[in-house]
């Protein structure tokens, strides 16, 4: 079977999906402006300027006068890829309507907030490199997720600590848009996205797809 062509279109990402970081936020979501917790999944996308592959240097982002911005931060999560027009698809089902799975980086400015969505932070341009390929997993909802920058760990993520399973997630944003072939849905980062400076080397891995590598810009 050739490898699925992934398709510049919809690149769905979903937040607050770790557990732990869930919980911890717990307090302030019950205070104003959220007044409750989230009930459904927290969903937000990465436009078509902002998909990337690997090997592609990361631009530093500007601020709305041109200047380079203070710090930027970076997420990884499993992509799940999609293999055929999919719309209203259960639970039970929603599998088998994968073409296989990838590695999806979202390099943005630090969130400050759920609230509403952060389309400065999250559209930059090239921020979202998608790969190295697009594999088959046998067990994607027990997969780990590392970061690492400058050949240090930063962060390890469990999906056994997902809020939402991979069967979950597809089924419920297939009830609310129709998902077509090569589109993506990352399906969880960890809570504490990791720093990044200028000049640093990314690499972000998933046992069983490989490793995603990529590289800061410099300040302009």
């Amino acid at each position: 079977m050739s490898e699925p062509t992934l398709v510049k279109s919809k690149l769905i990402c979903v937040a607050l999906n770790d557990a732990e970081q869930l919980k911890r936020l717990e307090a302030i979501f019950n205070d104003a402006p959220y007044k409750k917790p989230p009930t459904e999944p927290v969903l937000y996308y990465k436009p078509r300027n902002t998909w990337s592959q690997d090997g592609a240097e990361v631009e530093w982002a500007l601020d709305f006068e041109g200047k380079p911005v203070d710090a930027m931060v970076v997420g990884a999560s499993l992509g799940v890829v999609i293999g055929r027009e999919t719309c209203r698809v259960s639970e039970i089902e929603a599998l088998e309507t994968v073409a296989g799975f990838t590695v999806v980086g979202d390099y943005s400015l630090p969130e400050t907030t759920y609230f509403r969505p952060d389309i400065r932070g999250k559209c930059l341009d090239g921020s979202a490199p998608v790969g190295p390929v697009v594999s088959q997993l046998s067990a994607p909802n027990s997969v780990e997720v590392v970061i690492s920058v400058n050949g240090e760990e930063q962060s390890r993520f469990n999906y056994a600590n997902l809020e939402r399973s991979v069967e979950t997630l597809i089924s419920k944003i297939s009830y609310i848009m129709t998902l077509q072939p090569g589109e993506v849905i990352a399906v969880g980062f960890a809570g504490d996205r990791s720093p990044v400076a200028p000049g640093d080397r990314v690499e972000l891995s998933i046992e069983g797809i490989g490793t995603l590598v990529n590289t800061l810009g410099a300040k302009a």
